[in-house]
């Protein structure tokens, strides 16, 4: 294998808070080992149409505190045709890049992984996204913070529920994991939480409702996960119709979710994760996504990480049920 002189990095699919540590701690990391940075803008578009710059320590400079990322992010199409990879390819050739750090969720290391696979190129992954979905690490870059910035929106919301004994559904992201929504609802003191991994087997708002809501309270806050068919909107209707007493209100985070300084947790995160993928690099990995699982970096096989559903500690359901009577 060719020795690697040069390491791009790039940031792709939607925006975490701690990108920016990510970015400043694989820059950095790199040059301290010897390597040449280079930044590539606009994820996997910005590679494809060579909007590539050289990096040095002071690019990164004060921006571990920023949320977004300095290298702007995009949703390729184009990278995911052939022509695409052709290009992104040919610009890695011209600008002499050797490997490749993205940080991004699922979809943005399955580009990595085909990548990877189809011009044999060492690609470090990053698990930069707010749904904590990826598997083999116990936290991805911008969960904590979005975990945060969910709490604080629920506090103000409850002073209006209780103010006017309202039920509040709230929507918040995590299309296909309830980790947001689960763990936003136990710090919060929500009444319940409405998540995919019980979707198929349980009306959640039926046995919500004659859990006991009717009979003692007359305000509470529900937290959703976005769905397009069943999100806050689609419960709330249905309470409106079904039991027609409460008044119901509904309340869709969205965007807000993902802005706002990185925690410290995210901060660290993304550090440790950012130094572990230069020393993947060094040791000569390729194709794996860097995580944190019990304290310790480890190396996930990309196949491993974008395959498998990350679980759901389901005893977390009991928690809620528990402390929400």
């Amino acid at each position: 294998m060719a020795k690697i002189k040069t390491i791009g990095i790039l940031t792709s699919g939607g925006d975490a808070p701690g990108m920016n540590a990510a970015i400043r701690a694989v820059t950095r990391a790199g040059i301290y080992n010897g390597f040449n940075i280079k930044g590539i803008y606009r994820g996997y578009d910005g590679l494809i149409n060579g909007e590539v710059k050289p990096f040095t320590t002071e690019n990164v400079s004060g921006i571990i505190m920023q949320g977004g990322t300095i290298l702007k992010t995009a949703r390729s199409k184009e990278f995911m045709t052939p022509e695409g990879k052709q290009k992104a390819f040919e610009t890695m050739q011209r600008e002499e890049i050797d490997a490749l750090v993205v940080i991004g969720g699922n979809g943005s290391l399955t580009g990595a992984r085909d990548f990877a696979a189809e011009y044999d190129i060492p690609c470090i992954g990053l698990p930069g996204t707010i749904d904590n979905d990826l598997y083999g690490t116990d936290s991805t870059i911008g969960y904590d913070t979005t975990l945060n910035t969910i709490l604080e929106c629920v506090d103000r919301i409850r002073d209006t529920a209780q103010s006017h004994e309202r039920i509040f559904f709230i929507e918040v992201m995590g299309r296909d994991a309830g980790f947001l929504a689960q763990n936003s609802a136990i710090a919060s003191g929500a009444e319940a939480a409405i998540i995919p991994e019980e979707s198929t087997d349980v009306d959640q708002l039926g046995r919500f409702m004659e859990r006991g809501i009717r009979k003692s309270k007359k305000s509470c806050i529900v937290i959703v996960s976005e769905s397009p068919k069943c999100g806050a909107l689609y419960y709330a209707d249905r309470v409106k119709k079904e039991f027609p007493d409460f008044d119901v209100r509904v309340s869709i985070l969205g965007h807000l979710q993902r802005g706002g300084r990185p925690t410290a947790r995210d901060r660290i995160l993304a550090s440790r994760t950012g130094v572990g993928a230069i020393e993947a690099i060094i040791q000569g990995q390729r194709n794996v996504m860097v995580g944190v699982r019990n304290n310790e970096v480890v190396y996930v096989p990309f196949a491993d990480a974008i395959r498998t559903d990350k679980p759901l500690d389901m005893k977390l359901i009991k928690v809620l049920d528990e402390l929400s009577i």
